[in-house]
């Protein structure tokens, strides 16, 4: 980024510079965090008037920060020392609009001293927002670098499970079988769900448990079906199957109870949700500041899965992938980028590759083996001169184990601040599982994305 002032000698009289700047929803969380300005209606998702729609309306001196921008990176420049600056606002501007910020040389002082015009106006209807003027002492030195740095940011938001959760609210709410909703997590999460009508949620297990766990959470469980099963919790999971094969499932969510309790009835070959392929577990993964979601599988299921487990799991990650509309990209994930015959992973990485090129996989492209950094950095893909569809693009991430799996998954949660939606694939119905240390809002969105794939193949 280069920079260059403009000194008191060099100003003239009805100079200008202008500045024109898209506000964006980030950049209304940003100014608040940074000034503490939390006006719900200076917020993304705030509603201040309770009409359900954001007022998303940028704050007052937020505008006036592209004066400022305008004054210490432009016109005079960096060395500028404002001293004195007055506002006066005519109309509001909200994210989504395309600002245009302008600075004039008024007059020049003897003490140094310069008076600018400023004005900030709305192209697109030509709405005048702000006019002031501003006292500034101008540079004396002259600057000109190209060698400054500024850190980028990320705000720590989920727009594309929000994105999905409005997706879903429309849809008919999806009957689910909740298993052993019997803690504050699991049933404040299907709750929520059945708040934002995605879900129908039927509890399954201990009665006396669920209702401990509602008067905990203060909810009433008014007019929502409770089944008593006074067995263990795979007695919970084998009626959650019997409500699916009844009809009146369409989808099951693990309430408090271990992920193996809850498919040991799904796997039975006579009363399971069996429907051909091998159940597989994908991590939907909402990661802040990239560009749409990034899926990992398998991290909770298939311990060490062989190649032709590969191929299913690849395959429902892709249907997925589908009914969400998204374009699958499939990097099959190696320790590197070419086939090395003593690493297990990289030979069945080229080989699924192989297997899509001839229709044995189908709806996406497929690319492997490809390292972490290459799949998913177009600049590390170039490095290593990898051309295609998918390198340097993955948004479906397979990798060799469930070891991998779960730490990549978990380091994308904890480190990168990622929500992930949890998904069993290859059942007769979408399964929604959540750890119990999910977020309200991985809770929602795994609903939503259920709901979701369950509707587009209804379509």
């Amino acid at each position: 980024m280069r920079l260059v002032n403009r000194t008191f000698d060099e100003l003239r009289p009805g100079e200008c510079a202008q500045l024109r700047r898209l506000i964006t929803p980030d950049d209304l969380y940003v100014f608040a965090a940074s000034s503490g300005n939390y006006n719900p209606m200076n917020l993304p998702n705030g509603d201040l008037d309770g009409d359900g729609k954001p007022e998303q309306m940028a704050a007052g001196m937020f505008i006036a920060s592209l004066v400022s921008a305008v004054l210490g990176t432009h016109l005079p420049g960096p060395g500028t020392r404002l001293q004195h600056q007055t506002l006066t606002f005519h109309a509001v501007a909200h994210a989504g609009d395309d600002l245009l910020c302008q600075v004039t040389v008024l007059d020049k002082h003897p003490d140094g001293t310069v008076r600018l015009k400023t004005e900030v106006t709305r192209p697109a209807d030509a709405a005048l927002i702000l006019t002031g003027e501003a006292t500034v002492l101008a540079p004396q030195i002259r600057f000109d670098r190209d060698d400054l740095h500024i850190p980028g940011l990320i705000v720590q938001r989920h727009r594309h499970f929000d994105a999905l959760i409005d997706r879903a609210r429309p849809l008919p709410a999806l009957p689910t079988a909740v298993v052993c909703p019997d803690d504050a997590n699991s049933l404040g999460g299907a709750l929520l769900a059945a708040t934002q009508s995605i879900i129908t949620p039927i509890l399954i297990g201990h009665a006396d448990a669920i209702h401990a766990a509602a008067r905990a959470l203060r909810a009433d469980l008014s007019g929502m079906e409770i089944i008593d099963v006074p067995g263990d919790d795979v007695a919970a999971a084998a009626m959650a199957c019997q409500l699916v094969h009844e009809g009146r499932a369409l989808a099951v969510m693990k309430g408090h109870l271990h992920t193996d309790d809850l498919l040991r009835p799904m796997v039975d070959r006579d009363r399971g949700l069996r429907v051909g392929r091998k159940f597989t577990h994908v991590f939907l993964m909402d990661v802040p500041g990239l560009p749409e979601p990034v899926m990992v599988t398998d991290a909770a299921i298939n311990i060490a899965p062989d190649l032709m487990t590969k191929v299913d799991i690849i395959q429902n990650a892709i249907n997925l992938a589908l009914s969400l509309g998204m374009d699958p990209r499939v990097g099959v994930l190696s320790a590197v980028e070419t086939v090395n015959p003593a690493i297990q992973s990289s030979i069945d990485a080229a080989l699924l590759s192989k297997m899509a090129e001839r229709g044995q996989i189908k709806g996406g492209q497929v690319e492997g083996p490809l390292a972490m950094d290459n799949a998913v950095d177009m600049a590390a893909a170039r490095t290593k001169g990898l051309t295609g569809g998918v390198a340097g693009r993955a948004n479906i991430l397979v990798v060799p184990g469930i070891d991998s799996g779960n730490m990549l998954a978990k380091q994308l949660a904890y480190i990168s601040h990622a929500e992930g939606a949890g998904l069993v694939l290859g059942a007769k119905v979408p399964v929604i599982l959540n750890s119990r240390s999910d977020s309200p809002v991985a809770r929602l969105a795994s609903c939503a994305v259920a709901a979701l794939h369950h509707f587009a193949g209804k379509a």
